[in-house]
């Protein structure tokens, strides 16, 4: 049996969980940076587009779509539509209506206490008391922010409905996909997501006459980052990660994109970042604590890596989410 020389398996996580927390945050960057003068759907449609096309020749190539039944294509197609495109349409139009990313990316971030809390009654698992806390802990850290960002905010009240429709959309697909009788492999269920999701994409720019992209080198490398970063890095990431951490752990990752996006966003966007903000933000992360930990104790012994055979439902569907 060789032993492996080269750097030591730990900073190798280390840096791929550093990865993960950029690549998640950057497409709540980018969404900001990218639509200042480009509507958010003409920004969506050819990041995806494009992308599926890769998708599916790579996909087909491999021998993955071969087995998928119609029943599967269209669960998969249900998860696609709530997680990517209901997901990302909704954090775009926060992002554009003026909401700061930070404050979306924290919305986003609490998505995984829901489904923990929540979503664990739908499919007969006990909740328990502490999860309601950390629930209720997390809910406080979000209006906590969001208070401390309202006056510096030229976003609407009604405005920051957006990220939690988005969560909501991510939290249904969760549901969605926790329910399937069978897992498809990673790059079947990421090529079948982005393709109806570019799909819809399409029908909503004809719709809304922004199918048209500008002949604009800037336009075209925002495209190509939020393609190869939000989607592609950030959801190989997770995978990677998961096999190595576990869910606990990964999802725990989530709290650190939201401090990440927030200090980005006042850095290069000029978003309000007070302590107030910040107090918020730890607030939300004790609460992941107490509802993650929950979750853990309730799994015993029972073992957070997946089945050789089988692949894990995440606890958001779509990494490839942004």
């Amino acid at each position: 049996m060789s032993k492996q020389i080269g750097v030591p398996s730990g900073l190798v996580v280390v840096g791929g969980a550093a990865a993960f927390v950029l690549a998640w945050s950057s497409g709540f960057t980018l969404a900001a940076l990218a639509t200042v003068d480009v509507p958010a759907t003409t920004l969506l449609v050819w990041r995806f587009a494009p992308l599926a096309l890769v998708l599916l020749v790579v996909t087909g190539l491999r021998g993955g779509l071969r087995g998928v039944t119609r029943g599967d294509l269209g669960q998969q197609a249900v998860v696609g539509l709530l997680a990517q495109f209901g997901y990302c349409v909704f954090v775009y139009a926060a992002v554009a209506a003026g909401v700061a990313t930070g404050t979306t990316a924290l919305v986003d971030a609490v998505q995984p206490l829901v489904v923990a809390t929540l979503v664990g009654p739908l499919l007969g698992l006990r909740v328990r008391g502490g999860q309601w806390a950390g629930l209720a802990l997390g809910a406080l850290g979000v209006v906590l922010v969001v208070g401390s960002q309202l006056g510096a905010s030229s976003a609407a009240p009604t405005a920051y409905a957006l990220p939690a429709l988005a969560m909501a959309c991510l939290v249904a697909g969760t549901l969605v996909e926790r329910r399937a009788p069978v897992r498809l492999p990673v790059l079947t269920t990421l090529t079948l997501h982005v393709s109806v999701t570019a799909l819809a994409l399409v029908a909503l720019a004809v719709a809304t006459g922004t199918l048209r992209p500008p002949l604009d080198a800037a336009f075209w490398l925002a495209a190509l980052l939020a393609a190869a970063l939000p989607t592609l890095a950030a959801y190989g990431l997770y995978w990677w990660l998961l096999r190595r951490l576990g869910v606990t752990a990964v999802n725990a990752l989530l709290f650190l994109v939201a401090p990440t996006t927030a200090l980005t966003g006042a850095l290069l966007l000029g978003e309000p970042f007070s302590l107030a903000t910040l107090g918020g933000f730890a607030l939300s992360a004790a609460g992941s604590a107490l509802v993650l930990g929950g979750e853990r104790g309730r799994r015993g012994a029972a073992p957070e890596e997946p089945s050789p055979g089988a692949r894990p439902a995440p606890p958001s569907p779509a990494v490839h989410r942004r």
